[in-house]
């Protein structure tokens, strides 16, 4: 897992996949909510719309061995409609359904479910398109959405579904449709993959049974097909090698390490969305959320990219909605008080200091993080052109031009999107281990 202030900035290289380069994913993850043009609150869609919306999705599927048709399914979801004391989880049609249980990612504790029919779920004024005939999963939430906030889960279930999960031969086959648009698929151990139509990244387990994991950028569903056959190696001779901090030898430039490239990309959940102020002012309003969970940490540090000035900083904990402390500090000031960044430091770069009560064993927090950086390099008025050149790390990130202007180049596929407030925004979904360098350019609007 790389450092929080090496996630903020990735090096400028692209780097290819443990398996094959293959085309940049490129296009708005899948979400039912829709951000506000301000940067410091979400607008949640569901209280507005009178429907349960959720975000951040992630799905792990552990294959069973064959014979059972069976796989153990870890759906983290973050539930994002003010207000909201329950959480429904559909069945899907086909499959059986066993062994089920709900985590408050916050605390870390099970939280109560029970199994309603689509009937039951359309009484609860959130869920009145359930489907007839569709089985439910209903949790009872540990605290209220809060307004602007969320609401994180882990749902696990076990699934038996022949017609998804079956055996040609000595080959096993997993072919189903996936709608979550960040997943990952773990092999029974002792197989090897041998087909997959998704690109993806192929990685090992802990234990040595091969996954694969992939970012789905398209508008659809994922049709995935993947197929295994025997011949991995099996108990302790399967175990991979530790990564290593080795940069990669074919760049041009100082790559990043095998252990960062080798991090699975579809499980990180970090997003950030720009507001571009007028271009005049080479400014914009930005929000980044992170999720921290490592015990004892009560600090989060954000290191200002060399080029660009932040102000304005604010923070709160989208779980609870609690308002966070937030100051701006120079290098100077970390080494000073003994504070490591996790990365080198120049003494006079600026940065943000988020502090926060200790994160507890098995406990996390999700924290959004505003701030304005002003970047004359990054964002600039060329002419009668805007310009925003800036090369961009997470999985997703977002770009919203200022009021007024209109999209005439993006040098990275995105999905492009027309705001509530008249303004276009470009969605840049990347399921590579390696920053995309983005540049978008803009004019204005003819008068009427």
């Amino acid at each position: 897992m790389l450092k929080p202030a090496r996630l903020l900035r990735f090096a400028r290289g692209r780097l290819p996949l443990c398996v094959s380069r293959f085309a940049l994913l490129a296009a708005l993850l899948s979400t039912t909510h829709a951000f506000s043009s301000s940067g410091d609150s979400q607008a949640q869609g569901g209280a507005q719309s009178g429907r349960q919306t959720e975000t951040n999705e992630y799905t792990r599927y552990e294959l069973f061995g064959p014979e059972t048709a069976s796989f153990r399914i870890s759906y983290e979801v973050t539930a994002t409609t003010a207000g909201a004391k329950a959480f429904y989880n559909p069945i899907r049609k086909g499959s059986v359904a066993s062994d089920e249980s709900v985590i408050d990612l916050m605390t870390g504790e099970k939280l109560p479910f029970a199994v309603v029919t689509g009937e039951e779920a359309r009484k609860d004024p959130l869920m009145t398109e359930a489907e007839a005939g569709t089985n439910y999963i209903k949790v009872t939430l540990a605290r209220a959405v809060p307004a602007d906030g969320q609401g994180r889960l882990l749902i696990l279930k076990t699934y038996k579904d022949a017609k998804s999960y079956f055996r040609e031969g000595d080959t096993i086959v997993f072919n189903r449709s996936l709608g979550i648009k960040r997943n990952k698929v773990v092999l029974p151990p002792g197989y090897e993959l041998v087909a997959c139509n998704v690109p993806s990244q192929v990685l090992l387990e802990a234990d040595g049974r091969v996954a694969v994991s992939f970012v789905n950028a398209n508008p659809g569903e994922a049709p995935l097909i993947l197929k295994a056959r025997p011949g991995a190696r099996i108990g302790v001779a399967a175990a991979p090698h530790p990564a290593n901090e080795t940069k990669s030898w074919e760049a041009p430039f100082e790559g990043e390490t095998e252990k960062q490239r080798l991090a699975e990309r579809a499980h990180q959940d970090r997003d950030i969305v720009y507001f571009l102020q007028q271009p005049e002012t080479h400014a914009f309003r930005l929000y980044h959320d992170y999720t921290e969970a490592r015990p004892g940490t009560d600090k989060y540090l954000n290191v200002v990219r060399t080029g660009s000035s932040v102000s304005d900083p604010s923070a709160y904990i989208l779980d609870t909605g609690e308002k966070l402390t937030t100051k701006i500090v120079t290098g100077a000031d970390l080494a000073e008080q003994k504070i490591d960044a996790g990365e080198p430091v120049a003494p006079a770069a600026q940065v943000v200091v988020i502090r926060f009560a200790a994160v507890k064993k098995g406990q996390s927090i999700r924290l959004r993080i505003s701030e304005t950086y002003t970047a004359p390099t990054s964002y600039r008025l060329e002419g009668d052109e805007l310009v925003f050149d800036r090369s961009l790390g997470r999985p997703h990130n977002a770009v919203v031009l200022p009021a007024g202007w209109y999209l005439t180049a993006s040098s990275i596929p995105a999905a492009v999107t027309w705001t509530g407030d008249n303004r276009v925004r470009l969605d840049f979904a990347n399921g590579r281990p390696d920053s995309v360098d983005v540049l978008i350019k803009a004019r204005r609007r003819a008068a009427n």
